[in-house]
């Protein structure tokens, strides 16, 4: 007779690879598709052609698309960096009344979903004349952003040791070379993660990019909504084609990121470093 913890083991590994061949399948027919020149009622297309790729790549102005998507997420992690870094730093090395509500507020745009804080913050932004441009996306995509680098980069300071930038400031170290030399270096680690995560986080952001932009500031997984649920007869294939552009650049900065950062062994690192 097997034992329980076996026949749980064989239930959890069976409804993994039933998500997994799912998954596959769903991921494997848009590929396809996007490929085929006609599909209808056969196992597999009846040719197969990269025309739909051209034709999305200017029927959709991807290439635009691609860029706002690039100016987006570059934006949005160079101000998480330049907010989170510091903000995190002190709540590393301050202790101060209420620090335990401080972190709870930056928890909640990361637990929430979008949707229930987007739409009162799109109103905001509506009403200052704000949203439906650049700066608006920017804006909307910084809230779940800045507190997710704080609470990444909070652990690698507190992992470094005080006495090294005691030692710096009596050498004559101002607060800017203790940041900029000493601790900078060591927290490298702790910066690329934070910022591949919010750059992944940011290129995937539905909900906020799409409550805050106009046809001329969206992003690419919005325009790729947008294309589906718009009026008018599209091929479906040139919408598939673009879907697997989307797929592929998430797919390579995942595999980007997991290849640079390990998120095991991050704070093993930055004490690797110390030591």
């Amino acid at each position: 007779m097997r034992r329980p913890h076996t026949v749980t083991a064989w239930i959890v590994w069976g409804a993994v690879l039933f998500f997994m061949l799912n998954l596959a399948g769903v991921v494997g027919s848009v590929l396809v598709s996007s490929f085929g020149r006609q599909w209808f009622d056969t196992w597999l297309p009846q040719g197969y052609t990269t025309s739909w790729y051209a034709q999305a790549w200017d029927e959709f102005g991807l290439l635009h698309v691609l860029l706002v998507t690039l100016e987006v997420s570059l934006a949005v992690v160079v101000v998480s960096l330049l907010l989170g870094v510091p903000a995190a730093y002190v709540l590393a090395r301050r202790r101060f009344p209420g620090q335990r509500l401080v972190y709870l507020a930056f928890l909640l745009p990361i637990l929430m979903p979008p949707m229930t804080y987007g739409i009162p913050l799109a109103t905001v932004l509506y009403k200052y004349d704000l949203a439906g441009h650049l700066s608006g996306v920017i804006l909307a995509n910084l809230v779940p952003s800045v507190p997710f680098v704080i609470l990444t980069m909070t652990p690698f300071i507190e992992q470094i040791d005080p006495a090294i930038e005691r030692a710096a400031r009596m050498c004559g170290a101002g607060t800017l070379q203790v940041f900029g030399r000493i601790l900078a270096p060591l927290l490298v680690p702790g910066i690329l993660a934070a910022s591949i995560l919010v750059l992944v986080r940011t290129i995937g952001m539905f909900e906020l990019t799409f409550l805050t932009a106009d046809e001329e500031s969206s992003t690419l997984v919005v325009k790729l909504y947008a294309e589906m649920a718009s009026p008018g007869i599209r091929a479906q294939q040139s919408i598939d084609a673009m879907a697997v552009v989307y797929t592929a650049s998430m797919l390579v900065l995942l595999v980007l990121a997991l290849r640079i950062v390990n998120p095991t062994q991050l704070v093993a690192r930055v004490k690797e470093e110390v030591d």
